[in-house]
Order: C-alpha cells, then structure tokens, then sequence
C-alpha cells in the first residue's frame, strides 16, 4: 500500500506561482510514474502533468511552457511547478503514483484558486 501527502496549494493572484509537492511511502513498492491531475468544478478530472521513469515528461496544452513537473526518487516526491496562474487553473490537484506493478494511487486532492 502506497500513502500520498500533497501540500503547496492555496491561493494566488494572476500571474502568480505555486509549488504543489506529493511525497509518496509505504513499503515494498517502486514507482513507475508520477503526475498530477486536477479536477475543476463541473468538470472531469484531466492529467496536468506527469513524469516516467525520470525521462520522460508529459503536460497538457494548456500548461506547457509555465508548470515545470519533476521528481526527486530519494524522496519518492513529485513537484509540480505552476508559474503565470490563470483563473482558468483553479482546480482541486490530486497527485498520482503508478508502480511498477501497474497499481495507481491517489492523493486527496489539494484546491488551488487563482483569482484577483
């Protein structure tokens, strides 16, 4: 059983920038990949961002070129990087750990609103 920890949401301005983390333990687990997905009211849950095997990045249209994820495996963390916030942003972010045995997991969500 994998436990996720995220932290770093909150709200900020347009323009602004936050930094969501998601630390992942348990034991007898390697993870495959990592990521974060947000989810906007009314809306369904879309992948924000996520990281395979340390080389191998994925971001959706909308964030490309202002969230930076990456991964420090010592710490089994994942960061997301969110810089020039919109409005638009504003969504609850989960976190999300797949193992190398296929198994996902999932944090419980940190709410992010970006407004002036």
């Amino acid at each position: 059983q994998v436990q996720l920890v995220e932290s770093g949401g909150g709200s900020v301005q347009p323009g602004g920038s936050l930094r969501l983390s998601c630390a992942a333990s348990g034991s007898d687990f390697t993870i495959y990949a990592m990521g974060w997905y947000r989810q906007a009211p009314g809306k369904q849950r879309e992948l924000v961002a996520d990281i395979i095997s340390d080389a191998i990045t994925h971001y959706a249209d909308s964030v490309k070129g202002r969230f930076t994820i990456s991964r420090d495996n010592a710490k089994n963390t994942v960061y997301l990087q969110m810089n020039s916030l919109k409005p638009e942003d504003t969504a609850v972010y989960y976190c999300n750990v797949v193992t190398t045995a296929r198994v996902r997991y999932w944090g419980q969500g940190t709410q992010v609103t970006v407004s002036s």
